[in-house]
């Protein structure tokens, strides 16, 4: 099993910026893909950023490139997302998620373990 804890959400203007971490406990962190995963009232869940068990690894969704960064710590079994320029359409409830497998995994049925999430509300 592993336990997954995210934190950092919270109310911001739009273009400001927020850090998401993702603790996890259990297995051991480093043999798990990570993922960050949205979703908003009415909506399906979304992939957003992923990364390999290495963190040499990373794949954004388009509405997010070049705004969201993904990153790992292997050694404090940590997971981050940093959020950057964010809009009004970011807001949502924000997952982080373990796979056990290989390279980065984007799609949520392939997701072994969730947390409970965090709120992301964009507003002025």
């Amino acid at each position: 099993q592993v336990h997954l804890v995210e934190s950092g959400g919270g109310l911001v203007q739009p273009g400001g910026s927020l850090r998401l971490s993702c603790a996890a406990s259990g297995r051991t962190f480093s043999n798990f893909a990570m993922g960050w995963f949205r979703q908003a009232p009415g909506t399906e869940r979304e992939f957003v950023a992923a990364i390999s068990r290495s963190g040499l690894s990373t794949l954004y969704a388009e509405s997010v490139k070049g705004r969201f960064t993904i990153s790992r710590d292997n050694a404090k079994n940590m997971v981050y997302l940093q959020i950057n320029s964010l809009k009004s359409e970011d807001t949502a409830v924000y997952y982080c998620a373990a796979a056990d497998r290989s390279g980065v995994v984007i799609t949520t049925s392939l997701m072994d373990y969730w947390g409970k999430g965090t709120l992301v509300t964009v507003s002025s």
